[in-house]
């Protein structure tokens, strides 16, 4: 072999690195040019398609630049064959990236079309759900197809990356693997998905905590409290322990408001009452309404005040509004018929109503 075959044609190398450097400020000038112009239009769709594939799709073009300057220049040299396999890497992983970009860009297409911020928003939540899951399911294949495809670039490696892609296949392997945790709230995940026990938005109390269902993923499953904390839970959960769900069918609810007074109170006047608090209340849904004595003892009459509303945010305020309204009617017009406290004879306290 020629003492110059392995000789490095330094002149080579730097003429392609000012091309690509040319050519990256020409494709950032384009980039530019296109995201101005997809601005202007009415659809949304082509500015997160542009801003998903701005690097992928840059990757791949460096690729083909490499792989044909290597092709000119560096053939002849020792270093060629592993430059053309760490090239040829980059071309499987710009592919799998591009898949997963895809696979978000029909998320995203499908998720414009759901509307979940309609009062009725049962089903929109639920098919996002299914979407977003399905979406982690697929961006998994494909790291697990790109990652075989890889190894199998390497001969030592090869048998490994054939093992993921024969016989037993995808499914194979998930299962085969379904005894360890990890993959068991892979498989919990999905079965979260078909079955659905939860949905995004869902008002649930776990752990005694009430929150909304803010992200699901394959592994684990994001709870949003009230007091913006996050209660993050592993996927099974949901099939493995006991959990209420305000809004698995349906968003609306009952809440209750409950009074401890004397029994000279007019239960009629609190009857009465209530209806001005209700009449054009934004959080009443005009379902349910009612005024009832629950329980009863020596000292006082237990009062039940029931309203519905639409969702549980609503009902919470209109129980404290409720609650606060009729605290102040009953001390307005009834101020002795609230249970207090006295010291007696004996200096001992009770609870009596006054």
């Amino acid at each position: 072999m020629d003492s110059t075959v392995n000789t490095i044609n330094f002149t080579a190398i730097f003429l392609m690195v000012v091309v690509i450097v040319v050519f990256l400020f020409v494709y950032m000038f384009v980039y530019k040019r296109l995201k101005v112009y997809t601005q202007k239009t009415e659809n949304k769709w082509d500015d997160f398609m542009l801003k998903i594939f701005k690097i992928p799709f840059l990757w791949l073009l460096v690729w083909i630049m490499i792989k044909s300057f290597a092709h000119l220049f560096l053939k002849d040299l020792t270093i060629f064959k592993h430059l053309i396999h760490a090239n040829n890497i980059v071309l499987i992983l710009s592919f799998g990236w591009i898949l997963m970009k895809f696979v978000q860009l029909g998320a995203y297409l499908l998720n414009k079309r759901l509307d979940v911020n309609v009062s009725d928003n049962l089903n929109a939540r639920r098919r996002l759900t299914q979407l977003t899951v399905f979406q982690n399911i697929a961006d998994s294949v494909i790291v697990i197809v790109t990652i075989s495809v890889v190894l199998m670039t390497f001969d030592g490696a090869r048998t490994i990356g054939k093992s993921l892609l024969t016989s037993a296949g995808i499914a194979g392997i998930i299962i085969g693997f379904a005894a360890q945790k990890s993959i068991g709230m892979f498989l919990a995940g999905i079965q979260i998905a078909i079955t659905q026990p939860i949905s995004l938005d869902d008002v649930v109390i776990v752990e005694g905590e009430w929150g909304r269902i803010e992200e699901i993923t394959l592994t684990y499953v994001v709870v949003k409290i009230w007091d913006e904390r996050r209660l993050m839970l592993p996927v099974n959960y949901f099939l493995e322990k006991p959990f209420q769900n305000w809004t698995r069918t349906s968003a609306n609810i009952m809440g209750t408001v409950f009074f401890y007074v004397g029994y000279d109170l007019p239960v009629q006047a609190i009857r009465d009452f209530v209806p001005e608090i209700l009449k054009d209340n934004p959080n009443w849904d005009g379902r349910v309404f009612n005024v009832q004595i629950t329980n009863t003892n020596e000292l006082y009459k237990e009062m039940r005040i029931l309203v519905s509303s639409s969702d549980a945010s609503k009902n919470w305020d209109l129980r404290t509004e409720v609650r606060e309204k009729v605290i102040d009617f009953i001390q307005a017009s009834y101020p002795d018929c609230f249970a207090k406290v006295r010291l007696n004879q004996n200096n001992n306290f009770r609870t009596k109503v006054l």
